[in-house]
């Protein structure tokens, strides 16, 4: 049976969804959609689209890295097993049991100063903050809803491998980057990415440390919190967000 919705003045069906391969156009027609069915349907047409790109990526790379193994096989060489070594020790990511207040840097086996920047955050917000704070974590939930791999549910742990910024800045930069090639095991690269494009296409000002925040088994979650705010007040003062409450 054909499911129908209407979006704006058109009637749309989940196959017209599904031929659309442009992530701005699903995230406008979901950002006016009102009905709970539409919401739905283009919700799901959003995240078939993610990963079909996704799927083709990871498609494209397979074919290239047998590509260059044949290659390196008929040349008499190793290449396969160099690539592989080679792309294990780049996923390698630091770890540390101790305390945001005990993070140290290492130099030749050798324990480094302590790293201070990941602990200059704010003191504890005003009393009224609770509710802010659920507004701010029910508006990062709901736009990234569509991405998968993101699942917002607090300040700390759920942005601990940079996805979850990737995808509220690609809500509303979509064209800024390619969210499906993004590899979870690489947190630094996602923060990096993330930080630099909010920076240049929404001023919002780069409050986190890649670095520090991957030295930390979950980031600090007033840290987090607080850049989220001024990401949002940088949307409001593009109008990105229509809305004239600030959190």
């Amino acid at each position: 049976m054909e499911s129908k919705t209407e979006a704006g003045s058109a009637l749309v069906t989940s196959e017209e969804l599904a031929a659309i391969e442009d992530e701005e156009v699903l995230n406008k027609m979901l950002d006016g959609a009102t009905d709970f069915e539409e919401r739905r349907m283009i919700r799901a047409a959003l995240r078939d689209l993610l990963k079909r790109k996704r799927d083709k990526r990871e498609q494209d790379r397979g074919s290239r890295q047998q590509d260059l193994r044949q290659q390196g096989l008929s040349k008499g060489g190793t290449t396969g097993g160099g690539v592989s070594v080679g792309r294990a020790s780049m996923n390698q990511q630091p770890q540390t049991n101790k305390p945001p207040g005990q993070l140290s840097s290492s130099v030749g086996g050798q324990p480094g100063p302590a790293v201070a920047s990941a602990q200059k955050c704010p003191p504890a917000a005003a009393p009224n903050a609770k509710n802010v704070k659920q507004m701010l974590l029910d508006w990062c939930r709901a736009k990234t809803e569509p991405y998968e791999g993101v699942d917002i549910q607090n300040f700390s742990s759920s942005w601990k491998d940079g996805i979850a910024f990737c995808a509220l800045v690609h809500r509303f930069f979509p064209d800024a980057f390619e969210y499906s090639i993004l590899n979870p095991n690489k947190p630094r690269d996602n923060f990096q990415l993330a930080f630099s494009t909010a920076e240049r296409l929404a001023g919002c000002p780069p409050l986190l440390d890649p670095d520090d925040l991957v030295r930390m088994k979950e980031p600090d979650w007033k840290c987090v919190y607080t850049y989220i705010q001024e990401f949002y007040r940088s949307l409001v003062e593009k109008g990105l967000v229509k809305t004239k409450k600030r959190l």
